[in-house]
């Protein structure tokens, strides 16, 4: 067999990735993309490559986003039992059996909506005084 015969064999559809055909497109603007273009250079990468990399790796992580959120509530939850149990053992009271249960049902009923306010607050930009 020659060399193109062999080349030929190796580069059947079982070995070769798949063709990237598809374009997506959007538009900026000149300081926009300049600064996306900079960025890209800073990774040692072609704008193109950058924002492919980027786009694919967002629909990676958003896969994983219910099980984050889950985390972070349950963190939420720890910080709140914590905050709600601190101050009353700090001054040198016990907690009751009842105290506690109802330290446990309060932090329940309100970790996921304590959990949203705090992300809404992180992802909103603090405004210049």
């Amino acid at each position: 067999m020659d060399d193109l015969t062999t080349l030929q064999i190796s580069c059947n559809e079982s070995t070769r990735p798949a063709a990237r055909n598809r374009i997506l497109s959007a538009r900026f603007s000149e300081d926009e993309y300049a600064a996306l273009e900079k960025r890209a250079w800073a990774e040692g990468t072609t704008l193109g490559d950058w924002v492919r990399d980027g786009l694919l790796n967002e629909l990676k992580t958003s896969d994983s986003e219910p099980i984050q959120t889950h985390i972070f509530t349950e963190l939420v939850a720890i910080e709140l039992v914590i905050v709600n149990a601190l101050e009353p053992l700090l001054r040198g009271e016990k907690l009751s059996q009842e105290q506690t249960a109802r330290i446990f049902r309060e932090v329940q009923a309100t970790k996921a909506a304590r959990a949203e306010q705090i992300l809404k607050k992180r992802m909103t930009p603090a405004k210049e005084a």
